[in-house]
């Protein structure tokens, strides 16, 4: 949305009555975030437990934790195309119905190959919900406040990983272990992934009582209810202007209805290459590996279970502090600082759990840091997390939709959505693995990582900050001015 040259600036700010209701309607969009937050790191409590109780190996036990992220991928893929035919709203409540089964199969699996069904079904359902959330965040945000609005998404993201963690330590200790019984004859670890069944619960409701984006009314015809809903989110003086534009922008869109996101690049448009490789480099760096093994990570610095957690919870607690950070600097600052400071940041604290691993020895078959390495470990690992989450964490959401041309925003933004699960997928899967192998390697891998984005980023992306989504597009799609001679 924009605004005339006769409103006053503050009419979109988070302290006006249009900026609040667009922040409400942002925030309870992004429960679907929380949801992915909260079935991400769920599985941190319960592996060691789940290990035990069917006897995984290494590849099995990365497997088992990483495959809802197969789901999903296939989730944003087909998130476009299914919120373009039924509505936001609808595709909100399919992926909430999906979470909360997700939960109730996985706390009674009895099988690993049942564990995976539930899994991947609640993959699904949290991957559709990463797509259509920024998505109708970004069609009811004023661009004044865009930026942070849409870092919300991450934001959630990080309460619903502090969540799940905090559940799964009260509830561990609670029993006595995860692998303790709780109530109802049911052990602890299954109680942990029942406990997912509140907030798919919360979002389903939500999503009933939001109104449905006007961008998707107006593409159905539906002007009137389009206006009713843009009325509380513009002054008077901008509705008329508002609509005229969108339904416009929905006039272009359908005369490129058949755009392909073929191109010169590999087969796909340079666009397109240019969000997928930020949604690699944004998992590439390692950060599911403290959510997702934290607790085994550690255990390998000297704590026991209990503790574990608790360590585990107050990482998680960083992590959403510096997310508000974030989204306080984001429309302030700029994307592009924020990104190269994160990236150095991350490159260092992950350079520095390489060098304190080398020094591991190895006690009862798990890796142990003596002396004053434990605590290095567990400073640079909170460092990491303190770079990631100011910075890759929310802005990668944020610049993912600003980037792409409205002839194929819905489709690349689940090619690159899809790309980010898949990436985190192959980190997943892979970590216990290579732990096994050598933990110096696979934090040394990470931090090549960390210091490779710092320099695209330098490279490649521009500074999109107060642009509306038109004019970020075209710096990311103009053709560089050729030379006079």
């Amino acid at each position: 949305m924009s605004s005339t040259g006769t409103i006053p600036a503050d009419t979109f700010s988070m302290k006006s009555p249009f900026g609040r209701r667009a922040a409400a309607l942002s925030i309870a969009a992004a429960v679907g975030g929380f949801l992915f937050g909260f079935d991400s790191s769920v599985i941190n409590g319960a592996v060691d437990s789940i290990q035990e109780n069917f006897a995984l190996g290494d590849f099995l036990q990365g497997f088992v934790v990483a495959v809802a992220l197969l789901g999903c991928a296939v989730g944003a893929i087909v998130a476009g195309n299914l919120s373009d035919r039924w509505g936001r709203l609808r595709v909100m409540m399919l992926g909430a119905v999906m979470f909360l089964a997700s939960s109730v199969g996985s706390a009674l699996t009895f099988s690993v190959p049942d564990l995976i069904l539930w899994r991947v079904i609640g993959g699904i359902g949290i991957g559709i919900a990463s797509v259509v959330a920024p998505a109708y965040i970004a069609e009811i945000a004023p661009r004044q406040i865009r930026g942070a609005l849409a870092s919300l998404q991450q934001l959630a993201i990080t309460l619903g990983i502090f969540t799940a963690l905090l559940s799964d330590a009260l509830l561990a200790n609670i029993a006595g272990g995860a692998s303790e019984q709780l109530w109802w004859g049911m052990a602890a670890w299954r109680w942990m992934f029942l406990v997912g069944v509140i907030p798919a619960a919360v979002y389903g409701i939500l999503a009933f009582t939001m109104p449905e984006s006007p961008r998707f009314l107006l593409s159905k015809g539906r002007d009137d209810e389009a206006r009713v809903i843009f009325a509380r989110l513009v002054p008077p003086a901008d509705l008329e202007k508002s609509v005229t534009e969108i339904s416009q922008s929905i006039e272009t869109d359908r005369k490129n209805a058949g755009a392909s996101l073929r191109g010169p690049v590999f087969g796909l448009q340079g666009i397109v290459w240019v969000g997928i490789i930020l949604s690699v480099f944004q998992q590439f760096v390692g950060i599911n590996v403290i959510f997702y093994y934290s607790t085994t990570l550690w255990k390998a610095v000297g704590f026991d279970e209990s503790n574990s957690l608790l360590i585990s919870v107050i990482t998680s607690v960083t992590n959403v502090v510096v997310t508000l950070v974030a989204i306080w600097l984001v429309d302030r600052v700029g994307r592009k600082p924020i990104l190269l400071t994160g990236s150095l940041l991350m490159a260092v604290s992950l350079g520095t759990m390489a060098l304190a691993f080398t020094f591991a020895e190895t006690v009862d078959g798990s890796p142990s840091l003596p002396g004053a390495w434990g605590p290095v470990a567990l400073v640079a690992a909170n460092l990491f997390v303190v770079g990631f989450g100011a910075s890759w964490g929310p802005l990668v959401w944020v610049l993912l939709g600003e980037i792409f041309p409205s002839r194929i925003r819905g489709k690349a933004l689940g090619v690159a959505a899809a790309a980010q699960w898949i990436a985190n997928f192959l980190i997943t899967v892979s970590f216990p693995v290579m732990a096994g192998w050598s933990l110096p390697v696979t934090y040394g891998m990470y931090a090549l990582f960390a210091a490779l984005s710092f320099f695209y980023v330098a490279w490649k992306i521009p500074e999109t900050k107060g642009m509306a989504l038109e004019q970020a597009e075209t710096l990311f799609t103009k053709k560089p001015a050729r030379a006079k001679s």
